[in-house]
């Protein structure tokens, strides 16, 4: 299931300006071509195959909601998917990466069907984003077991065949994407939800480098998930077969897929704290007031230090925090973002983090007149943006790179670079409306527009 908090598509970088000010500065603009992704660049997986082993344990064998599973369970054989009922052009070309990308890379035989007299092992379904919060409040998009539509969902929602608690094999799965949002935002939910599907169904916070997080950093599935699903559809494993039972082979099984990791050995565990899980899901849950929030964020702060969590979630309290602070103490969210950041960039797996908080910090030097930096601090995180796929994040970086070149004066750079914006906004936000809010929010940010 993939929560509703999407960092990169809510951003309050004018939260020091008014919602006058960003309607006046809001720009009439001609719209690129969309741009889309075309060249796959996964970085292959930094953590020890000891620490790769606990994480697949706890992916596969507890929920999302804590719940422990008796057996481990997948599809065997050939794995088909269909699309139910009308699909977008970028949902058909996203699906189609996708899959391509789990033959290549996690080795399993996964392929597209379509007309209506074919089943599927995994059917995606396209619903209003609407229908899925009336049964889902916090999803984006879901997978549920031994169905495969939305009105059988609906038919057997207290099924207790269809809770994964029971499941003893994967044979039939149904993924509910929403119909109405943009280009990424239903890319995102394909790759969480079809990887759900096959394989894991946990997301762990301390794993950051995977999409099996819900902190929403990453939005496709990076090398080290490809390598957990790879495991996961190894030959040494088979349905039915228990916690024990697999960390017995994984070792052996991770060694050889992955050798640049050897281990004989599996970490011992390291989960969050049940406190620290608390106080950051309130955080960032877009139900609750905004006091609420801040308050669940600053404890959470408190808790990773205390509970000596990993410096990766100390990280990430620090970084919500900040969010949350933009609009009543800017200074105290600045703190936050640095904080956030030298943590960030003292580990080797949290580049694409880093470049979350660097947005942040160009926008704060952007609005203090200092242009040149901010257009480094963008420069020196656009690679790996890119690398990530990371549509909406890079339009916001190229918007704030663009606006920072005009308080140059550097005009045509400022109109090169807006263009490519725009070009990867269309994929990021979709719709044109959002698109021009979030331009007027740097523009009204920006030295230039506040002169005038």
């Amino acid at each position: 299931m993939r929560p509703l908090f999407f960092l990169a598509l809510g951003m309050t970088l004018s939260a020091c300006a008014t919602t006058e000010t960003a309607r006046r500065v809001a720009p009439e603009m001609t719209m690129p071509p969309m741009a889309t992704f075309s060249r796959v660049a996964p970085t292959p997986p930094k953590a020890s195959n000891a620490v790769i082993a606990r994480d697949f344990l706890d992916l596969a064998f507890t929920l999302e909601n804590g719940n422990d599973l008796a057996v481990f369970t997948r599809f065997e054989g050939p794995v088909t998917v269909k699309v139910e009922g009308p699909a977008s052009p970028m949902l058909d070309a996203d699906l189609g990466r996708l899959l391509k990308r789990l033959r290549n890379e996690a080795r399993i035989p996964i392929t597209r069907v379509s007309g209506p007299e074919e089943t599927a092992s995994i059917t995606v379904q396209p619903v209003p984003r609407a229908q899925i919060r009336k049964v889902a409040p916090t999803a984006a998009c879901f997978v549920r077991a031994n169905v495969s539509s939305w009105d059988e969902y609906r038919a057997r929602r207290n099924d207790p065949a269809t809770f994964w608690t029971n499941l003893r094999a994967r044979t039939r799965m149904a993924i509910f994407v929403p119909s109405d949002v943009s280009p990424q935002e239903t890319r995102d939910c394909l790759h969480e939800e079809v990887a759900q599907a096959l394989g894991p169904v946990n997301d762990l916070y301390r794993l950051s480098d995977s999409i099996f997080n819900d902190d929403n950093f990453h939005t496709v599935l990076t090398g080290y998930d490809m390598l957990i699903l790879r495991a996961h559809y190894d030959k040494a494993l088979q349905n039915g077969m228990t916690r024990a039972e697999v960390a017995a082979r994984l070792p052996a099984i991770l060694n050889r897929l992955n050798p640049r990791g050897h281990s004989s050995a599996i970490a011992g565990a390291r989960p969050a704290s049940r406190e620290w899980k608390a106080a950051i899901n309130t955080a960032t849950n877009p139900r609750y007031s905004k006091g609420r929030r801040k308050a669940s964020a600053e404890k959470a702060v408190a808790l990773a230090a205390l509970d000596n969590q990993s410096d990766a979630n100390i990280a990430y309290s620090y970084y919500i925090l900040g969010r949350l602070s933009l609009a009543s103490h800017p200074d105290k969210a600045l703190d936050a973002f640095l904080m956030a950041g030298r943590i960030y960039q003292s580990r080797p797996d949290t580049r694409v983090q880093e470049a979350h908080v660097a947005l942040q910090v160009s926008a704060f030097q952007l609005a203090a007149g200092h242009s040149d930096i901010a257009i480094a601090l963008i420069d020196q995180n656009l690679a790996v943006v890119r690398q990530s796929e990371h549509a909406a994040l890079l339009s916001l970086m190229l918007l704030v790179k663009a606006e920072g070149y005009e308080n140059l004066g550097e005009k045509a750079k400022a109109a090169s670079v807006r263009k490519e914006a725009l070009a990867w906004a269309r994929y990021g936000y979709g719709s044109e409306e959002v698109i021009r809010e979030r331009v007027s929010e740097i523009l009204s940010i920006s030295p230039r527009m506040r002169e005038s």
